[in-house]
């Protein structure tokens, strides 16, 4: 297919399948009332773990054939695209709605485009400057309106979701300049090869090992576990590496146009509460999104 047509294939596939994410951690850590049948860390952990078996048992050969100087950075890209925010997004949504993780995660590209210009050099205008305001106020009112919808709920942990955020923004822009000529397949593989020692050890730190596996919850939790792994990590993560290398850091961050209609829908559909301020800042955000990635889309996407 024509990389001009195949770039809006993945755009919209990965904004259902990752629009969907939030709403299966959320589900993965079971909770009832103030408790969790998962742990954070372990949500995460096993996230981890089973993505890398997946994908290093499909990936190894692709991975084998990359560059010893690229391992740095399949390296640091495996810790900032998959492993930090794996267990950040599963902290954040034990005190914040699944729907609200997916609207603040549609900031990547406003944090793209900033750590681009401060940190790779990356030039933009004025009029995408205005856009980054405009959608971080966007952010923080989203924070302010569910402050007053949900009391019961610690907003402080939706920071926990702008570091997230910040982890896959400087991740894209490394795929981009540091990455662009290892195969999609071999990048995914390779930041499993490296991260995997790492996920197995918070998974024994975090008690994992001794779960009841035979609970039913237990089992229900790893069911969804093993959805987000297939779809959310295994999948996306090539179809992203692949995106990323076809157009810019920035296209390939308004990924999240559609997430958070996704996430949204998902939340509603659970049970989650929506107010009315709460859309008004979501439509600021988004708005925002294409005011920062239309100009760059012009320029930069083939």
């Amino acid at each position: 297919m024509n990389p001009s047509r195949l770039k809006y294939v993945y755009l919209f596939s990965l904004s259902v399948i990752w629009g969907t994410s939030f709403i299966l951690i959320k589900k993965a850590l079971g909770e009832e009332g103030d408790t969790f049948t998962l742990q954070p860390l372990q949500v995460g952990a096993l996230r981890t773990i089973l993505s890398s078996l997946i994908l290093i048992s499909i990936g190894w050969r692709s991975f084998a054939k990359t560059s010893k100087k690229d391992w740095l950075w399949l390296f640091i890209s495996g810790l900032l695209g998959t492993l930090f925010p794996a267990f950040l997004f599963a902290y954040a949504q034990t005190e914040i709605d699944s729907a609200i993780s997916a609207i603040l995660n549609s900031t990547v590209p406003l944090i793209t485009l900033i750590l681009g210009a401060l940190v790779f050099g990356i030039s933009f205008s004025r009029k995408q400057l205005l856009g980054v305001i405009i959608g971080l106020a966007g952010a923080i009112g989203l924070v302010f309106a569910g402050m007053e919808n949900n009391p019961d709920q610690n907003y402080l942990f939706a920071g926990l979701v702008f570091i997230a955020c910040s982890c896959y923004a400087t991740n894209v822009n490394i795929i981009k300049k540091y990455l662009q000529e290892v195969k999609p397949l071999a990048i995914a593989t390779g930041n499993f090869v490296f991260i995997l020692p790492l996920a197995l050890i918070v998974f024994f730190a975090s008690d994992g090992a001794s779960l009841d596996y035979q609970d039913e919850d237990v089992l229900t939790s790893l069911g969804y576990i093993l959805i987000l792994c297939l779809f959310g990590t295994v999948a996306a993560k090539i179809m992203f590496n692949k995106l990323v290398q076809i157009t810019s850091p920035v296209f390939a961050s308004s990924v999240t146009y559609l997430m958070p209609i996704i996430g949204l829908t998902w939340g509603i559909m659970d049970g989650e509460r929506f107010n009315l301020w709460q859309g008004l800042a979501t439509a600021v955000i988004i708005f925002a999104v294409i005011l920062v990635t239309s100009e760059k889309r012009k320029q930069s996407t083939r």
